[in-house]
């Protein structure tokens, strides 16, 4: 006796829409999220960079809670932006911000400072060449981290 199935097999499926994998399950979801285990959604998103989850969150309501509800998701993150702007993260931190809050506080600040502690702007003669590039305010200590850089290269 042969097997008969109720839709479609899985490969017509794949072979069919050729834009990208299909979900399979049975109620013909295409979004992982609602069918895996939150803790799995989790170590997906896991996966993106600060820009992209911040994208994700914006998908739909399923991701925007799982993303929001992570605490280690924006945690991880924000350790990133922490090996930069060090101060800042902790004094958020100490003053009882969220993960969350405190990334978004320092993530601009951190991208701008790691720019200028890199020396891209090293060679800038006026404020002029500076238009078009994004900017964030930094602190007195973190101006003089960044002149010391310059003195030092």
């Amino acid at each position: 006796m042969q097997h008969e199935s109720a839709g479609p097999s899985p490969v017509f499926l794949l072979c069919e829409r050729r834009a990208g994998l299909t979900s399979l399950n049975a109620r013909g979801s295409q979004n992982f999220a609602e069918t895996l285990p939150t803790e799995m959604s989790v170590r997906i998103f896991r996966e993106l960079d600060a820009e992209s989850l911040c994208r994700a969150s914006r998908t739909c309501k399923l991701w925007r809670s799982i993303i929001d509800d992570s605490e280690q998701l924006w945690r991880q993150q924000c350790m990133l932006v922490r090996a930069v702007c060090r101060r800042e993260v902790d004094s958020d931190r100490r003053d009882g911000l969220s993960w969350k809050v405190t990334l978004l506080r320092n993530y601009s600040r951190s991208r701008v400072k790691a720019a200028w502690l890199a020396g891209r702007y090293s060679g800038v003669r006026s404020a002029d060449e500076l238009l078009g590039s994004k900017m964030a305010p930094l602190d007195a200590e973190t101006w003089g981290e960044i002149l010391q850089a310059e003195l030092d290269r």
